[in-house]
Protein backbone atom coordinates (compact mmCIF):
# COMPACT_ATOMS: atom_id res chain seq x y z
CA UNK A 1 0.00 0.00 0.00
CA UNK A 2 1.24 3.36 -0.88
CA UNK A 3 0.68 6.16 1.37
CA UNK A 4 0.65 9.91 -0.30
CA UNK A 5 -0.12 13.62 0.68
CA UNK A 6 0.27 15.93 -2.42
CA UNK A 7 -1.91 15.86 -5.21
CA UNK A 8 0.95 15.47 -7.84
CA UNK A 9 1.81 12.67 -6.20
CA UNK A 10 -1.42 10.73 -6.18
CA UNK A 11 -1.80 11.64 -10.16
CA UNK A 12 1.61 10.06 -10.29
CA UNK A 13 0.45 7.20 -8.29
CA UNK A 14 -3.21 6.60 -10.55
CA UNK A 15 -1.80 7.59 -13.79
CA UNK A 16 -2.45 4.21 -16.24
CA UNK A 17 -5.40 2.71 -14.20
CA UNK A 18 -9.04 2.48 -15.87
CA UNK A 19 -10.34 3.48 -13.01
CA UNK A 20 -10.56 3.42 -8.87
CA UNK A 21 -13.12 2.98 -6.41
CA UNK A 22 -12.56 6.07 -3.47
CA UNK A 23 -13.46 5.99 -0.11
CA UNK A 24 -13.31 9.21 1.32
CA UNK A 25 -12.82 9.40 5.82
CA UNK A 26 -11.92 12.05 8.47
CA UNK A 27 -9.74 9.33 9.86
CA UNK A 28 -9.96 7.72 13.07
CA UNK A 29 -10.97 4.58 11.53
CA UNK A 30 -13.27 1.70 12.79
CA UNK A 31 -14.91 -1.57 11.72
CA UNK A 32 -17.58 0.91 9.27
CA UNK A 33 -14.65 2.79 7.57
CA UNK A 34 -13.28 -0.61 6.71
CA UNK A 35 -16.35 -2.50 5.58
CA UNK A 36 -16.38 0.40 3.15
CA UNK A 37 -12.67 -0.59 1.67
CA UNK A 38 -14.06 -4.35 1.64
CA UNK A 39 -16.87 -3.54 -0.17
CA UNK A 40 -14.81 -1.13 -2.79
CA UNK A 41 -12.62 -4.24 -3.18
CA UNK A 42 -15.20 -6.25 -4.30
CA UNK A 43 -15.57 -3.87 -6.87
CA UNK A 44 -11.98 -4.71 -9.00
CA UNK A 45 -9.58 -2.24 -9.35
CA UNK A 46 -7.21 0.00 -7.23
CA UNK A 47 -8.68 0.94 -4.02
CA UNK A 48 -7.87 4.35 -2.78
CA UNK A 49 -8.57 5.86 0.59
CA UNK A 50 -8.41 9.61 1.15
CA UNK A 51 -8.14 10.84 5.30
CA UNK A 52 -8.88 14.57 5.75
CA UNK A 53 -10.51 16.02 8.83
CA UNK A 54 -12.51 18.86 7.07
CA UNK A 55 -12.50 22.24 8.26
CA UNK A 56 -15.35 23.30 5.81
CA UNK A 57 -18.04 21.02 7.37
CA UNK A 58 -17.55 21.98 11.02
CA UNK A 59 -18.80 25.51 12.63
CA UNK A 60 -17.15 26.61 14.37
CA UNK A 61 -18.49 25.50 17.91
CA UNK A 62 -17.88 22.03 17.09
CA UNK A 63 -15.34 19.84 17.70
CA UNK A 64 -12.59 20.33 15.09
CA UNK A 65 -9.32 20.92 17.02
CA UNK A 66 -9.74 17.96 18.96
CA UNK A 67 -11.27 15.58 16.05
CA UNK A 68 -8.82 12.64 16.69
CA UNK A 69 -6.24 12.39 14.08
CA UNK A 70 -4.45 8.84 13.91
CA UNK A 71 -3.00 8.78 10.74
CA UNK A 72 -0.38 6.38 11.93
CA UNK A 73 -3.23 3.74 13.30
CA UNK A 74 -5.59 4.28 10.32
CA UNK A 75 -3.11 3.24 7.62
CA UNK A 76 -1.98 0.09 9.48
CA UNK A 77 -5.50 -0.45 9.51
CA UNK A 78 -6.52 0.14 6.04
CA UNK A 79 -3.34 -1.96 4.77
CA UNK A 80 -5.05 -5.22 6.71
CA UNK A 81 -7.66 -4.56 4.60
CA UNK A 82 -6.21 -4.24 0.75
CA UNK A 83 -6.51 -0.66 0.37
CA UNK A 84 -4.20 0.10 -2.43
CA UNK A 85 -3.43 4.09 -1.77
CA UNK A 86 -3.85 6.08 1.08
CA UNK A 87 -4.33 10.45 0.47
CA UNK A 88 -3.94 12.22 3.41
CA UNK A 89 -3.09 15.74 2.59
CA UNK A 90 -2.71 18.31 5.03
CA UNK A 91 -4.76 21.40 4.94
CA UNK A 92 -2.49 23.26 3.13
CA UNK A 93 -2.01 21.18 0.45
CA UNK A 94 -5.88 20.94 0.01
CA UNK A 95 -7.22 24.11 0.43
CA UNK A 96 -3.50 26.26 -0.44
CA UNK A 97 -5.62 29.31 -0.74
CA UNK A 98 -9.13 30.24 1.16
CA UNK A 99 -11.77 28.33 -0.56
CA UNK A 100 -13.81 31.11 -1.60
CA UNK A 101 -15.62 28.96 -4.21
CA UNK A 102 -18.31 26.99 -2.96
CA UNK A 103 -20.66 24.05 -3.67
CA UNK A 104 -24.09 24.58 -2.30
CA UNK A 105 -26.53 21.82 -2.41
CA UNK A 106 -30.30 22.03 -3.17
CA UNK A 107 -31.95 23.37 0.35
CA UNK A 108 -34.49 21.37 -0.10
CA UNK A 109 -32.80 18.39 0.76
CA UNK A 110 -30.14 20.17 2.33
CA UNK A 111 -31.11 22.73 4.44
CA UNK A 112 -33.05 20.03 6.95
CA UNK A 113 -32.66 17.53 9.70
CA UNK A 114 -29.17 17.53 9.76
CA UNK A 115 -28.71 20.70 7.94
CA UNK A 116 -31.06 22.36 9.67
CA UNK A 117 -29.41 21.79 13.08
CA UNK A 118 -25.50 22.06 11.61
CA UNK A 119 -25.78 25.32 9.10
CA UNK A 120 -23.38 25.46 6.42
CA UNK A 121 -22.32 21.32 6.83
CA UNK A 122 -23.35 20.00 3.66
CA UNK A 123 -21.95 23.13 1.72
CA UNK A 124 -18.68 22.27 3.02
CA UNK A 125 -19.46 18.64 2.67
CA UNK A 126 -20.23 19.13 -0.87
CA UNK A 127 -17.25 21.25 -1.60
CA UNK A 128 -14.65 18.65 -0.13
CA UNK A 129 -15.97 15.85 -1.57
CA UNK A 130 -16.35 17.56 -5.02
CA UNK A 131 -12.64 18.94 -4.98
CA UNK A 132 -11.58 15.50 -3.57
CA UNK A 133 -13.28 13.84 -7.03
CA UNK A 134 -11.59 15.96 -8.94
CA UNK A 135 -8.35 15.25 -7.15
CA UNK A 136 -8.99 11.07 -7.38
CA UNK A 137 -10.96 10.86 -10.48
CA UNK A 138 -12.65 7.60 -9.57
CA UNK A 139 -15.09 5.54 -11.26
CA UNK A 140 -17.17 5.01 -7.94
CA UNK A 141 -17.13 5.99 -4.42
CA UNK A 142 -18.47 4.31 -0.99
CA UNK A 143 -20.33 6.28 1.44
CA UNK A 144 -21.27 4.66 4.49
CA UNK A 145 -25.29 5.12 5.24
CA UNK A 146 -24.72 5.91 8.42
CA UNK A 147 -24.77 9.43 7.34
CA UNK A 148 -27.88 8.83 5.17
CA UNK A 149 -28.72 12.23 4.59
CA UNK A 150 -24.99 12.99 3.84
CA UNK A 151 -25.03 9.69 1.09
CA UNK A 152 -28.68 11.45 -0.43
CA UNK A 153 -26.69 14.90 -1.14
CA UNK A 154 -23.56 13.70 -2.38
CA UNK A 155 -25.39 11.59 -4.70
CA UNK A 156 -27.75 13.62 -5.84
CA UNK A 157 -24.45 16.46 -6.49
CA UNK A 158 -23.33 14.33 -8.97
CA UNK A 159 -26.48 13.40 -10.47
CA UNK A 160 -26.46 17.08 -11.13
CA UNK A 161 -22.91 17.55 -12.27
CA UNK A 162 -22.95 14.97 -14.62
CA UNK A 163 -19.92 13.41 -12.82
CA UNK A 164 -18.77 9.93 -14.14
CA UNK A 165 -18.65 8.51 -10.78
CA UNK A 166 -20.88 5.72 -9.20
CA UNK A 167 -22.17 6.27 -5.46
CA UNK A 168 -22.68 3.79 -3.72
CA UNK A 169 -24.55 3.34 -0.03
CA UNK A 170 -22.76 1.07 2.23
CA UNK A 171 -24.83 -0.56 5.28
CA UNK A 172 -24.49 0.72 8.70
CA UNK A 173 -21.81 -1.16 10.83
CA UNK A 174 -23.25 -2.08 14.37
CA UNK A 175 -21.57 -3.07 17.09
CA UNK A 176 -23.26 -6.41 19.22
CA UNK A 177 -25.51 -4.21 21.17
CA UNK A 178 -27.15 -2.63 17.59
CA UNK A 179 -24.96 0.72 18.67
CA UNK A 180 -23.94 2.59 14.78
CA UNK A 181 -19.99 2.64 14.36
CA UNK A 182 -18.90 6.21 14.80
CA UNK A 183 -15.77 7.64 15.06
CA UNK A 184 -17.46 10.21 17.50
CA UNK A 185 -18.93 6.75 20.20
CA UNK A 186 -14.87 7.01 21.44
CA UNK A 187 -15.92 10.59 23.35
CA UNK A 188 -18.56 8.47 25.01
CA UNK A 189 -17.88 7.41 28.76
CA UNK A 190 -18.91 4.01 29.85
CA UNK A 191 -21.71 4.55 31.43
CA UNK A 192 -22.92 6.30 28.34
CA UNK A 193 -21.60 3.80 26.20
CA UNK A 194 -23.81 1.85 27.69
CA UNK A 195 -26.64 4.09 27.02
CA UNK A 196 -25.77 5.20 23.55
CA UNK A 197 -27.80 1.87 22.14
CA UNK A 198 -31.41 3.88 23.01
CA UNK A 199 -31.19 6.19 20.28
CA UNK A 200 -31.01 2.50 17.74
CA UNK A 201 -33.61 1.13 20.35
CA UNK A 202 -35.89 3.90 19.30
CA UNK A 203 -35.84 3.65 15.98
CA UNK A 204 -36.35 -0.14 16.08
CA UNK A 205 -39.61 0.63 18.14
CA UNK A 206 -40.74 3.11 15.32
CA UNK A 207 -39.91 0.28 12.53
CA UNK A 208 -42.23 -2.47 14.91
CA UNK A 209 -45.04 0.49 15.54
CA UNK A 210 -45.24 1.15 11.85
CA UNK A 211 -45.30 -2.74 10.61
CA UNK A 212 -48.16 -3.07 13.29
CA UNK A 213 -49.86 -0.43 11.58
CA UNK A 214 -49.07 2.54 12.84
CA UNK A 215 -49.31 5.96 10.29
CA UNK A 216 -49.32 9.00 13.08
CA UNK A 217 -45.73 9.82 12.42
CA UNK A 218 -46.01 12.92 14.40
CA UNK A 219 -46.83 10.77 17.23
CA UNK A 220 -44.69 8.40 16.79
CA UNK A 221 -41.51 11.32 16.55
CA UNK A 222 -43.05 12.76 19.56
CA UNK A 223 -43.00 9.62 21.69
CA UNK A 224 -39.62 8.64 20.70
CA UNK A 225 -38.25 12.44 21.49
CA UNK A 226 -39.71 11.86 24.86
CA UNK A 227 -38.33 8.35 25.69
CA UNK A 228 -35.06 10.14 24.52
CA UNK A 229 -35.61 13.55 27.23
CA UNK A 230 -36.48 11.19 29.97
CA UNK A 231 -33.91 9.16 29.63
CA UNK A 232 -31.08 12.08 29.89
CA UNK A 233 -30.64 12.55 26.04
CA UNK A 234 -30.66 16.25 23.98
CA UNK A 235 -32.62 14.96 20.73
CA UNK A 236 -32.28 17.24 17.87
CA UNK A 237 -34.96 15.61 15.91
CA UNK A 238 -36.51 12.33 15.19
CA UNK A 239 -38.07 11.95 11.59
CA UNK A 240 -40.01 10.01 9.43
CA UNK A 241 -39.16 10.25 5.80
CA UNK A 242 -39.45 9.05 2.34
CA UNK A 243 -35.80 7.11 1.64
CA UNK A 244 -35.43 9.30 -1.78
CA UNK A 245 -35.43 12.55 -0.99
CA UNK A 246 -35.81 12.91 2.63
CA UNK A 247 -39.66 14.13 2.06
CA UNK A 248 -42.74 13.84 4.42
CA UNK A 249 -44.33 10.21 3.87
CA UNK A 250 -46.65 9.31 1.46
CA UNK A 251 -48.21 5.94 0.78
CA UNK A 252 -46.60 3.87 -0.58
CA UNK A 253 -43.21 5.33 -0.69
CA UNK A 254 -40.39 3.23 1.27
CA UNK A 255 -39.50 5.54 4.37
CA UNK A 256 -36.35 5.91 6.81
CA UNK A 257 -36.27 7.23 10.14
CA UNK A 258 -33.45 9.01 11.42
CA UNK A 259 -32.17 10.72 14.80
CA UNK A 260 -29.63 12.75 15.99
CA UNK A 261 -29.11 13.21 20.04
CA UNK A 262 -26.52 14.55 22.11
CA UNK A 263 -25.72 12.54 25.07
CA UNK A 264 -23.28 14.37 27.41
CA UNK A 265 -21.19 16.28 25.33
CA UNK A 266 -21.47 13.49 22.17
CA UNK A 267 -23.56 14.40 19.69
CA UNK A 268 -24.93 10.92 17.69
CA UNK A 269 -26.85 10.64 14.53
CA UNK A 270 -28.00 7.21 13.50
CA UNK A 271 -31.00 5.93 10.74
CA UNK A 272 -33.22 2.67 9.68
CA UNK A 273 -34.36 1.65 6.67
CA UNK A 274 -38.18 0.89 7.11
CA UNK A 275 -39.59 0.05 3.29
CA UNK A 276 -42.86 0.92 1.82
CA UNK A 277 -45.98 1.36 3.29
Amino acid sequence: MRIVHTIAELRQALAGTTGCTFVPTMGNLHEGHLALVRQAKERGGPVVASIFVNRLQFAPHEDFERYPRTLERDCELLRGVGCNLVFAPDEAELYPRAQTYRVEPDPALADLLEGHFRPGFFTGVCTVVLKLFSCVQPRAAVFGKKDYQQWLVVREMVRQFALPIEIIGAETTRAGDGLALSSRNGYLGATERAEAVALAQELRGIATAIAAGARDWEALEAGAMRTLQQRGWQPDYVAIRRQGDLGAPRAGAPLVALAAARLGATRLIDNLEIGAV
